[in-house]
């Protein structure tokens, strides 16, 4: 049931939806994947790795809402809850405890890498179903590479 009439068709509002909802599990897994990593991390560039979370962290979360509103825009009923997040993110496991400042960055850059890959395969298809969609979809995975970048080069 959706309360809200979709601007597009059954075949396009699935495709769509799947991909905004797949959108919205990364970013959210995301965010606690970095945020995670972000209280444990130690090490001697433990201060910038720190920082450099949080503003992944802040894109995720950011991100995040935008996509599951524009879900609900078209009649998506977005879901954001923890078991879905837990068996649908494309993000593996963050080791337990006290995690080492280059360990932390490849983390992250295996995480991004992982969330980017499922991005880019979003905006291809959404291209024809929903313009409106894909560049959301293209505006957050340039968010996400600049990230990716920048832990490359602290690992480089």
């Amino acid at each position: 049931m959706s309360v809200v009439k979709s601007p597009l068709s059954d075949a396009d509002l699935k495709t769509v939806g799947g991909a905004l909802q797949g959108a919205l599990v990364d970013l959210v897994d995301l965010g606690l994947v970095a945020k995670q990593v972000h209280w444990n991390v130690v090490g001697p560039r433990f201060r910038s790795v720190h920082l450099q979370l949080d503003e992944v962290v802040d894109t995720a979360r950011q991100h995040s809402d935008i996509v599951a509103e524009r879900a609900s825009a078209i009649g998506v009923a977005p879901d954001g809850r923890a078991a879905t997040v837990a068996a649908q993110s494309a993000i593996g496991a963050v080791p337990d405890g006290w995690i080492k400042d280059g360990d932390a960055v490849q983390t992250l850059v295996d995480a991004l890498g992982a969330v980017i890959g499922r991005m880019r395969e979003r905006v291809t298809a959404t291209a024809d179903p929903d313009p409106v969609s894909q560049d959301i979809l293209i505006g957050l995975t340039a968010d996400l590479e600049k990230h990716a970048w920048m832990f490359q080069a602290e690992s480089a």
